[in-house]
């Protein structure tokens, strides 16, 4: 699954015999789990957390390991609905397609537009990242 046990709903949460998390919810359990998260993440997320935190982005304010049961979203600015999702390289393979398209449609269906950069992007062209970013915010109506 995707970058192990990165994200909720790629590995700790996740069953071992099939690419279904299994359900969370806001409890303590998977809150902590989300500040694990937020410790251990990836160098692209590290770095773009660096240009989304404290409103460096447009005056946007994003959070990051944010539950969405039954997941948990990379970054996500409430006010505008936008989940930014942070891929890794093994994101092009058919079954990690088709759970990234049922994972957005499970996001979209909850009012969140969702919006997938490589981590390889994030990590050589942040300013591209950053401009795509900006301009999904800004076609956005806040909430």
């Amino acid at each position: 699954m995707g970058e192990g046990a990165r994200r909720a709903d790629e590995g700790l949460v996740a069953r071992s015999d099939s690419s279904e998390p299994i359900p969370m919810d806001k409890s303590p359990k998977a809150l902590a789990f989300a500040r694990t998260l937020r410790r251990e993440e990836t160098e692209a997320e590290r770095r773009l957390w660096g240009y989304l935190r404290d409103r460096r982005l447009g005056g946007y304010k994003f959070r990051r390991q944010v539950p969405i049961p039954p997941y948990i979203a990379d970054f996500v600015c409430m006010s505008h609905g936008l989940v930014v999702e942070v891929d890794g390289a093994t994101h092009g393979d058919a079954l990690e397609v088709e759970y990234d398209e049922r994972r957005t449609d499970f996001l979209k269906n909850k009012g969140f537009a969702v919006h997938r950069v490589q981590n390889v992007d994030v990590l050589t062209n942040m300013t591209n990242v950053l401009d795509e970013i900006l301009i999904v915010l800004q076609g956005l109506k806040p909430r």
